[in-house]
């Protein structure tokens, strides 16, 4: 079998984080982001379901995703997976689209999966580039063009990605956002919500794509992510993103971003004396 590689950096200039796993057959379960995200699929075969939907993704594909797109893949040809990656925050997409637009306003991708040959010219070069650390005016310029492209050609307002949601399902949703670093039942999310437990495990599944745990889930792994950007060390970000135990918080946060979390802080802190290149 292939040697599995995950490579993972953060581009100072390009305020990003970038991804390049080799070689994985590890699945994804249902989970979402914060940030935006645009991949490139080198080789392989998925089934990618976002959003309702499923795609056969392999050799080509470009993934595109919106915070807060719920989305899962798994392999579908027996083989490995390669990818490259960019998560973007909003803050960063937010100042490229005012350079591209010169409106300061967040784009909204309208197709989840694409295969578009000149955007693929300007990914993969830039995602070198990146990976390499070679910096200066190619590697803006090569971003810039990128995200112009598929503003052009998949650009809508930000605000038609987002699902409508009944007010119930939002009141489910603030209350795990506002507590999740606390035990939560249940019965507490449906007390605050409105709802009865069957009601709010369907309507709650239909509206996000995921089921109100795994959304409590991923929201303390987005969280937990910001606290190890900040350096803190993995025991403490555990606790104080509401995980059970040490073992818990690192098999979640390997399932939902494909690194542990003491990788993760490396790429942050500068222990990572190869520039952030992790092998397994």
């Amino acid at each position: 079998m292939e040697k599995e590689a995950r490579t993972v950096v953060y581009d100072d200039d390009l305020r990003m984080e970038v991804y390049r796993f080799e070689g994985i057959v590890q699945p994804f379960p249902s989970h979402f982001h914060e940030h935006y995200v645009i991949g490139f699929v080198e080789k392989g075969e998925r089934v990618l379901s976002c959003k309702g939907r499923e795609y056969d993704i392999k050799e080509g594909s470009i993934l595109l995703f919106n915070p807060g797109d719920s989305h899962a893949c798994v392999q579908s040809d027996g083989g490995t997976f390669d990818y490259r990656g960019f998560n973007i925050s909003k803050e960063t997409m937010l100042d490229l689209a005012e350079e591209v637009t010169r409106n300061r306003e967040l784009p909204g991708f309208s197709e989840n999966v694409i295969y578009d040959e000149e955007a693929a010219c300007y990914l993969r070069p830039l995602h070198e580039m990146v990976m390499q650390g070679v910096g200066g005016l190619g590697k803006e310029e090569a971003l810039l063009f990128l995200i112009s492209l598929l503003i052009q050609h998949y650009g809508q307002p930000f605000e038609s990605c987002v699902p409508e949601c009944r007010r119930e399902i939002e009141k489910a949703c603030e209350y795990m956002e506002q507590r999740f670093s606390e035990r939560i039942y249940l019965d507490q999310i449906c007390h605050h919500a409105g709802l009865s437990k069957s009601t709010l495990l369907r309507a709650f599944t239909k509206a996000k794509g995921v089921t109100p745990y795994r959304y409590l889930e991923t929201i303390r792994i987005n969280e937990a992510k910001k606290l190890l950007a900040a350096g803190v060390p993995p025991v403490e970000a555990a606790i104080r993103t509401g995980f059970s135990d040490q073992s818990h918080f690192t098999n979640y946060f390997n399932q939902f971003i494909g690194l542990a979390p003491g990788i993760y802080r490396e790429i942050f802190s500068g222990k990572g004396e190869d520039g952030g290149q992790h092998g397994k």
